[in-house]
Order: structure tokens, then C-alpha cells, then sequence
């Protein structure tokens, strides 16, 4: 690592109010060439490769060079539960950050997930924070940023690809084909590829001359044996295409006839996102990577991978993904970007490994900054449990971001729809209806302290906002355990605006006593661990299908029941159904099916019906959306 520091790589914002549409106030700034970042944070040249002006990979050895430097805090962003609008979670973490950097004084890296052009030309927007809280450049931030979606989308097809080839080959060739196939003759000898020598120790085969098999031997080798039937590997692309939700495929003529359903999911909801994000190294990636199951035997094993030969061109496709991206906020302070898992089906938190670079490079007093995907109870939960057990990192603080509009939704005020005018209720005092809505804060607020940590509430301030409910959801925060709660202006301010939450995390994590606590240990059953996550949910029991019960049975067999659980639910309801605002109790949560990405590393639960592939709404992102011919520049990403 370089020794010496440049001078501060920080930028006066010129605050305008009423505040710019996003991609004018993105587009208004020069970023500084992230060279100036990376020298900020003492990284040298041969610690990242540039990608353009703007963005660069930064490389794992960083992690082993700086393996003996102590950590810096480690503070998690979750909120409340969300209205479909969002409640500003990015802008929070970004508003944060720059406080922290820019008025504070502290070494700072902000960490967030990759956005999808799911969202970002569909319904939603993009991800990069909004008005002076953001990460620019904007339009690159939300786009093809460094190719790592790409990549995701290259290897899960590949692997699609194969399943289905292996299928094909399987029906149309006797075993001693096969093997002639799978084992070439080279040079007057068969050898086996070595990513098959993990697939010959699990069938207990100890020969590696394919010529001394026995025909037994040659037949559990060559045939998979795939059951169609079991394959939940799908196609992905990073676009909402919902006429691809399900498909059927083997359609051609030289496909003899080998038609089955299947279906398209958007490309964060890869297993290999997952992956991606929960990885710690790239000899992990790759031993993950070929560990993910597609699917049984019709004798009931998982397959992997690896059984397919595989999981080493995958590794290949994802080895520079593996690298956070470096970026920068709207004030100069540094950003790691890194991973976007799907936030209901998979963890919903950017990687671990940007975390823990993040943290060795700020150091001692220094802030690493994370955000959870949705409302605590989902992206703050599964950080802790998933994300944390297998990173070994210690949060000091966590953060729940507030707005006045879905505290009045939880507290009984009209349905919120995205495209739709806010209701008045929405836009003038009422301080009644915040009071009752503050009960979902509170149980966010209990839930979260339960994991050992400090709790801080960030009210995110809007224009129409009053002052006496700002001040009762402050009491509420308080009375319900959070170590401080304080009202945010950071969209129409900037780190300006976030300074008295900078100074609220920083007493927070330096007053932290306790360890980190689990919900629950990891040597219970399947059944036990569902249970633990749906009591934070206020549920009073569960009920399972069938098709359920079945799968607890199978990966218990499997040898599979000692994984963390990922709940896929609702993220606008702590229960099972999105109208049930407030905080709901009493209430049975029913789990429809179970599911398992094992490669990633945890079993995921599906409460009621989740999309993988959104769809488009009638007038979507997309309309806004074009380049200036003359400048080149990117208008209406929001």
C-alpha cells in the first residue's frame, strides 16, 4: 500500500432548492478521476484496474495485504416497512456517508449493492441515491457499470445450456459412448477431466483410469440421470420480460422431441448473484460455484455443477466480477460497489467482500456503510443471519430509515400506488395517524436491537412534513429502545443534511457492548429456524404444503438442514399479506414451498407467490429516458 495521502478528494455542493430532477444534479458535477479516490484511500496502482475515468476494480489482495490492520466500524441501513415509493434507504446511506466524509472529518466508504436494469427502466428507477445524495456517474452507476450483471447472465446460461445438453446426450447414447465422449482418448490414453475427480469421490469410485471401470462403475460415472421434473435452474436476462415467466423449450426438430417448461427470472435473481455476494475469496467463488444444485437424480441425489463439468468455466466467466467497483459521491467521499442479490428470493446485501476490503482500508475509527435491501424485517434480518455468519463481521450499528408518509400508511392512512398522486392525507399534519403507524417502527426497532447492536432512526424528512410528527416519531423511536433518533435532510442538502446522523451512529457504535446475536443456531431443524424468523414476523405459528413438507424432508436427507433460511416474502407487510399494515400479530404464516441455493448457501422459504421476473408497467422508466446527441450525455434516469 502507498504510504503518503493526497489532499482531501472532496467538492462543495452548490445546493439549488426546489431540488433538480436526479440526472441534472448527477450530470451538473464532475467526478474527480477515481485514481484521486483510490490514492485517498492509500491504494496504489497495482491495487485496481481502471475501468474509464470514472470506476475501477478494486482486487481482492488488498484483503491479504492489509490482513493485519485493525477494522472500522461496520454500520448496517434497513428501514421501516417500505410504501411501493421507497422511503430513500441508497439516499440515506449516501446523505450518511457524506456527512461522515465531508463535514465530519471520518474515513468513510459507502457499500451498495449493483442496481438491475430491472428497476431502472421499469418501475422504480434507478439505485445510486437521489438529489444531493448520490453516486455518480449516475447513468453508469444504473447501466452496464463494469459487466458484472453481464457476467452473472453468461453463467447462469451456460449452465442452463449445459443441463439441458447433458439431458439430450444422456437419452440418445449407450454408457460406453458416453464415456468415450466424456474421457477422449489423448495420446492413446483416457483420462478424466479434473473438475470430474469430485464427482468420482461422492460416487466412492477410486480408480482414475476410465479403462479399469467396472460397467457399474462406468454407468454411475456417464449418467446423471437427471429427473426434468426437479431442474430449478432457469434462464436469466436483466430485463422485466414477464412473457418469459414461463416458457418451453426442446421445440426444434433435432431435439427429438425433448420438450419441457421452464422459465426466464431477471438476472439478480441468479443463484449466482448470490453467490457473488456471499462469496469471501476466489478459491470460495469457485468451490460455491460448482456446489450449486440443479436439480435431483431420479433417484433422488443432487446434482451440481460440478457433476455437470462446469463449475470451472463459470469460475472463469465471474473471475474479474469477483472485484468490488470503486465510485464516488456527489461530495468525492469513496464507494464500493458490489453484487445486487434479489432481495426477496436471496439476501438482498452487496458483498461481503467489499465489506471487508471497506473495512481494513478505513481502519481504526474509520466507517464502512451498508445498506439491506427493503424493510428490516427482511434485508437487516437476513444480514445478520446469512450475510454475517459467514463473513464473521460485527455490526456496531444499524440504522432504520423513517418517512412520515409510511408511518401514516402502517398507522391506517389510504393504499400508497406507485404513478398515482399521494393521497391528502399524505401531504398535510396529521399527527394521529403517525402515532399509530409508529408500532411498525417499534418492532423494527426491537427486532434489531435484539442482535446486540445500536439502534438509530433516520427520519427522512420531506417538504410537507411537520414538525410535531416529526418530534412523535422520535418519542415513539425512543420509547421503543433506539439509541437516538434524528430527522435527515440529506436529499435536499447533501452530507449537510445528515451531519446530526453522523455524530448519532458515531456515539452509537463507539458505545456498543455486545456481541453480535443470531436469531437463531444453525444446528436446528429446518422446521425450528422458520419458526424463529416468522416469531419476529409477530406470526403465531406456521402452516406448510405438502409440497413443503416433502422439500424439508428431501434436503434434511440431502444433508442440507444445517444452512442458514432466507425467507421470500412480502417486503410491504411483516406478514404474508401485503395490505396487513402496522404490525400485525397472531396471524399463521403459511410457507408454500422450499427451495434451496446451495451453493450460496442458504434454503429459501416461499411465503405466498414471488415473482423472479417483474413486469413493465404501462408507462415505465423508459419513457423518460434518452442521450443528448450534441453532449453525449444521458437524460431522465432517476
Amino acid at each position: 500500500m502507498s504510504s503518503s495521502s493526497s489532499s482531501k478528494t472532496l467538492r462543495k455542493l452548490e445546493v439549488v432548492s426546489p431540488v433538480p430532477a436526479d440526472i441534472d444534479i448527477a450530470n451538473s458535477v464532475e467526478p474527480f478521476h477515481i485514481s484521486e479516490i483510490a490514492n485517498e484511500l492509500n491504494l496504489s496502482s497495482n491495487h485496481y484496474d481502471l475501468y474509464g475515468k470514472y470506476k475501477a476494480k478494486v482486487l481482492l489482495s488488498v484483503i491479504d495485504e492489509l490482513q493485519g490492520r485493525e477494522n472500522g466500524y461496520y454500520v448496517v441501513v434497513g428501514g421501516i416497512t417500505p410504501t411501493p415509493l421507497g422511503e430513500g434507504k441508497s439516499t440515506t446511506v449516501v446523505g450518511l456517508c457524506q456527512a461522515l466524509g465531508a463535514f465530519l472529518d471520518k474515513k468513510v466508504i459507502t457499500c451498495l449493492r449493483q442496481p438491475s436494469q430491472g428497476p431502472t427502466f421499469g418501475i422504480k428507477g434507478g439505485a445510486a441515491g437521489g438529489g444531493y445524495s448520490q453516486v455518480i456517474p449516475m447513468d453508469e452507476f444504473n447501466l452496464h457499470l463494469t459487466g458484472d450483471i453481464h457476467a452473472i447472465t453468461a453463467a447462469n446460461n451456460l449452465l442452463a445450456a449445459a443441463i439441458d445438453t447433458r439431458i439430450f446426450h444422456e437419452a440418445s447414447q449407450s454408457d460406453k459412448a458416453l464415456l468415450n465422449r466424456l474421457c477422449p482418448l489423448k495420446k492413446g490414453k483416457r483420462t478424466v477431466a479434473d473438475v470430474m475427480f469430485k464427482r468420482l469421490t461422492k460416487l466412492g469410485i477410486s480408480k482414475t483410469n476410465p479403462d479399469e471401470f467396472t460397467p457399474e462403475e462406468v454407468k454411475k460415472f456417464v449418467r446423471l440421470d437427471i429427473d426434468p421434473e426437479t431442474i430449478t435452474w432457469r434462464r436469466v436476462m436483466d430485463v422485466n420480460d414477464r412473457f418469459l415467466r414461463k416458457i418451453t423449450i426442446g421445440q426444434g426438430p433435432e431435439e427429438k422431441g425433448m420438450v419441457r417448461e421452464t422459465g426466464f427470472d431477471i438476472s439478480v435473481a441468479s443463484e449466482i448473484m448470490a453467490v457473488l455476494a456471499l462469496t469471501t475469496s476466489l478459491s470460495d467463488m469457485r468451490e460455491r460455484l460448482g456446489n450449486m444444485v440443479i436439480g435431483n437424480s431420479k433417484a433422488g441425489d443432487p446434482i451440481t455443477a460440478d457433476d455437470l463439468g462446469v463449475g470451472g468455466a463459470l469460475t472463469v466467466l465471474m473471475k474479474d466480477a469477483i472485484n468490488p467497483t470503486l465510485m464516488q459521491t456527489l461530495e468525492g467521499t469513496p464507494v464500493l460497489v458490489h453484487a445486487g442479490p434479489f432481495a426477496n428470493i436471496a439476501h438482498g446485501n452487496s458483498s461481503i467482500v467489499a465489506d471487508k476490503i471497506a473495512l481494513k482500508l478505513v481502519g481504526s475509527g474509520g466507517f464502512v456503510v451498508t445498506e439491506a435491501g427493503f424493510g428490516a424485517d427482511i434485508g437487516t434480518e437476513k444480514f445478520m443471519n446469512i450475510k454475517c455468519r459467514y463473513s464473521g463481521l460485527n455490526p456496531q450499528c444499524a440504522v432504520i430509515v423513517a418517512t412520515i408518509r409510511a408511518l401514516k400508511m402502517h398507522g391506517g392512512g389510504p393504499e400508497v400506488v406507485a404513478g398515482k398522486p399521494l393521497d391528502q392525507a399524505y401531504t398535510s399534519e396529521n399527527v394521529a395517524l403517525v402515532e399509530a403507524g409508529c408500532v411498525n417502527l417499534a418492532r423494527h426497532i426491537s427486532n434489531t436491537r435484539a442482535y446486540g447492536v445500536n439502534v438509530v432512526v433516520a427520519v427522512n424528512m420531506f417538504s410537507t412534513d411537520s414538525e410535531a410528527e416529526l418530534n412523535a416519531v422520535k418519542s415513539a423511536a425512543l420509547a421503543a429502545g433506539a439509541f437516538d433518533a434524528v430527522v435527515c435532510t440529506h436529499h435536499a442538502h447533501g452530507g449537510k443534511g445528515a451531519v446530526d446522523l453522523g455524530i448519532a451512529v458515531q456515539k452509537a457504535c463507539e458505545s456498543v457492548t455486545e456481541p453480535l446475536k443470531f436469531l437463531y443456531p444453525l444446528d436446528i431443524s429446518i422446521k425450528e429456524k422458520i419458526e424463529a424468523i416468522a416469531g419476529s414476523y409477530g406470526a403465531s405459528g406456521v402452516e406448510y404444503s405438502e409440497q413443503a413438507e416433502k422439500q424439508i424432508d428431501m434436503y434434511t436427507k440431502q444433508g442440507f438442514s444445517s444452512l442458514p433460511i432466507c425467507m421470500a416474502k412480502t417486503q410491504y407487510s411483516f406478514s404474508h399479506i401485503p395490505s396487513n399494515k402496522g404490525a400485525p400479530s397472531g396471524f399463521v404464516l403459511p410457507i408454500r414451498d422450499i427451495r434451496a441455493s446451495i451453493g450460496a448457501g442458504f434454503i429459501y422459504p416461499l411465503v405466498g407467490t414471488m415473482s423472479t421476473m417483474p413486469g413493465l408497467p404501462t408507462r415505465p422508466c423508459f419513457f423518460d429516458i434518452d442521450v443528448d446527441t450534441t453532449t453525449g450525455k444521458v437524460l431522465g434516469l432517476s
